[in-house]
């Protein structure tokens, strides 16, 4: 059994720097079957999204692995396989047997979106969307903290966010998994209300008053604040605990994007069981996994609040494969509310002579203004925005 573990580890190292394109498919599902079965494992479900990660990213990830002399290499080799398999939404942690076993109670849906976020369960038969407290089937994804140290979560977060901007944090998943010096990082930084600063390792932490106290906050603990509200959502629509999830992300999140997303789900207290890509998560809900038998190409289209991606997948017997994705991560709901207070405060400037970007309180009212005007844009051809703003 170790020899076949051994050559199978040397084959999948054989192919992994045998590839010469700028990217990897790893849709063979056979192989990566027959690889966690030999080192213990189970694939975790017969929907594979394919992997796609660059050769030089993979090289140093295996770098650690190249004294193939050792016996003991191969195993951690594999173990490394999965464990990537893992973070691309194609199979379960890298514990063994323990972690593989049948999920003990319920498994809950989250959609951790930039702006807003969702959790879904199985129940009689069909999917059930979890309201929240206010009974909206979305929760806004804001955090917040008074000034007498209440942390907000949700909608209660969002309503007074126009009178207390400063402290009201929003839009993490455009931060989560990425470097401050990051170019996207840096521009979002000039259009948030709250503060951003440097961390160690050139990470990004968020920095808000918690009574009076200044504290830092990383973007997996914020998300993972949403994540926490999110649990507790569905605990109180089923009436019972709930430890398990599956949650989404972007097709175009790369692995410490994946890993964040993980983090923030084990902070909250929630095993996150996959980490599964949005549009394979569109494909399924829309049944398209059970179409037919026969391959076939799909397009996904989502204009989010963030991001606007599309993707293209290809269905084989209920296989998944990302053939292709693309989009902006600066196109989405919230960047047409941005449009429009741009568009607002230079109008004002040029009737009144004065720059509203320094005010804090009036950019979050006009904010709010704003995402008014844009829902009432989708269903008419014109809205008016009002804004009462005190002047020095």
């Amino acid at each position: 059994m170790k020899e076949k573990v051994i050559l199978l580890a040397v084959l999948i190292c054989s192919l992994i720097f045998c590839v010469h394109s700028i990217r990897l498919d790893f849709s063979s599902n056979w192989l990566w079957s027959k690889a966690a079965n030999a080192a213990g494992k189970h694939s975790h479900g017969s929907i594979n999204d394919a992997r796609a990660q660059s050769t030089s990213s993979l090289i140093s990830d295996f770098s650690d692995f190249s004294d193939l002399s050792d016996p003991v290499r191969p195993m951690a080799m594999v173990d490394h396989c999965m464990t990537l398999l893992s973070l691309r939404g194609g199979a379960s942690g890298s514990n063994g047997d323990k972690d593989d076993k049948k999920v003990k109670g319920v498994c809950i849906g989250i959609d951790l979106g930039t702006t807003y976020s969702c959790v879904a369960v199985w129940k009689n038969g069909r999917v059930e969307i979890c309201p929240n407290e206010q009974g909206n089937r979305i929760t806004p994804s804001y955090v917040a903290w008074t000034s007498d140290g209440t942390r907000l979560v949700g909608d209660s977060a969002k309503n007074q966010a126009a009178s207390n901007p400063i402290n009201t944090v929003f839009d993490v998943k455009r931060l989560i998994g990425r470097k401050y010096s990051d170019p996207s990082v840096q521009k979002d930084s000039k259009l948030l209300p709250y503060t951003l600063a440097m961390a160690t390792g050139d990470k990004p932490v968020v920095e808000v008053d918690v009574g009076s106290d200044r504290k830092k906050f990383t973007p997996e603990e914020i998300s993972a604040t949403v994540l926490r509200k999110m649990k507790e959502t569905a605990e109180m629509f089923l009436g019972e605990s709930v430890t398990s999830a599956v949650v989404t992300v972007p097709a175009y999140f790369n692995d410490a994007q994946r890993q964040a997303t993980k983090d923030a789900g084990a902070i909250a207290g929630l095993q996150v069981e996959r980490v599964l890509n949005e549009p394979t998560a569109a494909a399924i809900a829309y049944g398209l996994d059970r179409a037919g038998k026969q391959e076939e190409n799909i397009l996904v289209f989502d204009l989010g609040g963030g991001t606007f991606d599309v993707t293209l997948l290809t269905i084989d017997n209920g296989i998944f494969e990302v053939k292709a994705t693309a989009g902006d991560t600066h196109l989405g709901g919230e960047d047409f509310d941005q449009r429009l207070m741009d568009h607002t405060i230079l109008t004002f400037k040029k009737k009144h002579g004065m720059d509203l970007t320094k005010d804090s309180k009036a950019i979050a009212k006009i904010k709010k203004a704003a995402e008014g005007a844009k829902r009432t844009l989708s269903t008419m051809t014109s809205a008016t925005m009002e804004v009462s703003i005190y002047l020095p």
